[in-house]
C-alpha cells in the first residue's frame, strides 16, 4: 500500500501503550472523517479469549502456534459500533475481562500470532481503502509492521498516571495503583517481545495526550490528516 497513491483510501496509523488515548482518538477520528476503524488489540485478546475457552495452555508457546489458525475472527469497522466475533460468537465484552487482559501479551508474543494477525489486518485495511474513505487503526505495531507506509503515523502516550487513571475508570476499579502496576507490566511485556514490539517508528508524530481533551486530541490528529493530503 502506497501513501501516495491518491485513488484510494487514507490509511491513519495509531499506536502507543495501554491508557494512551489510542481507542477513543482512533474512534473519534474515524466518526468526524467518515473513516472505518480497526482495533487491532481486539484481534489479540479475541484469540487470547479463544485459547482460554478451549484450554490451551496460553504460555506454551508451540501449543498456541499449532491452533493460532483455527478460530474464526470476524472484525466489524463501523466506529460508531465496532464489533468482534469468534466463530460466530460475539465476545466484544468477554475480550476485555481481567483473565484475557492478564493472558494477551503472552498470546501476542508468538510469532504465529502475530503472523496470522496481521495478514488479517493487512485485508480489513485494503477492502477499507478500495471500499470506502480509508480507515484509521490503532495497536502497538501498526506504524511499524502492519501500514508502515500509512498515509499518517502517530505515536500516542501520556503520563503514567493518566494512564492508570484512564484505564481504571475503563474497567470500573478504584484500585488505580494496582491498574499503574499492571500496564508497567504490559508495556515492558510488550516493549521487549522478540516479535514486532512496541516502539515509536523515525517517523511517526508523538503526540502526549495527558493535559488534552478528547476533542483537541481528535482535531490535532485530523489536522495532520489533512496536511499529509495536501502533500
Amino acid at each position: 500500500m502506497s501513501a501516495q497513491d491518491s485513488t484510494e483510501g487514507i490509511v491513519i496509523a495509531i499506536d502507543g501503550p495501554s491508557g494512551s488515548g489510542k481507542s477513543s482518538t482512533s474512534r473519534g477520528v474515524a466518526r468526524v472523517r467518515n473513516l472505518r476503524y480497526l482495533d487491532t488489540g481486539a484481534m489479540y485478546r479475541a484469540i487470547t479469549w479463544w485459547m482460554l475457552s478451549n484450554d490451551v495452555n496460553v504460555n506454551d508457546a508451540e501449543a498456541v502456534a499449532s491452533l493460532v489458525e483455527r478460530p474464526v475472527i470476524v472484525m466489524g469497522t463501523d466506529p460508531n459500533a465496532p464489533t468482534v466475533t469468534v466463530d460466530g460468537r460475539d465476545v466484544a465484552a468477554e475480550i476485555r475481562e481481567r483473565d484475557v487482559t492478564t493472558n494477551v501479551s503472552a498470546v501476542s508474543a508468538v510469532p504465529e500470532t502475530r503472523e496470522r494477525m496481521v495478514r488479517s489486518q493487512r485485508e480489513i485495511i485494503a477492502k477499507a481503502r478500495a471500499e470506502s474513505a480509508g480507515i484509521v487503526v490503532e495497536g502497538r505495531d501498526i506504524t511499524t509492521v502492519v501500514a508502515p507506509d500509512a498515509t499518517v503515523k502517530l505515536f500516542l502516550t501520556a503520563s503514567a498516571e493518566a494512564r492508570a487513571q484512564r484505564r481504571s475508570k475503563e474497567v470500573r476499579t478504584s484500585d488505580v495503583a494496582a491498574t499503574q502496576a499492571d500496564l508497567a507490566r504490559r508495556d515492558e511485556l510488550d516493549s521487549n517481545r522478540a516479535h514486532s514490539p512496541l516502539r515509536q517508528t523515525a517517523d511517526a508524530t508523538e503526540l502526549d495526550t495527558t493535559g488534552l481533551t478528547l476533542d483537541e486530541v481528535v482535531a490535532l490528529v485530523s489536522k495532520l490528516a489533512d496536511e499529509a493530503r495536501d502533500r
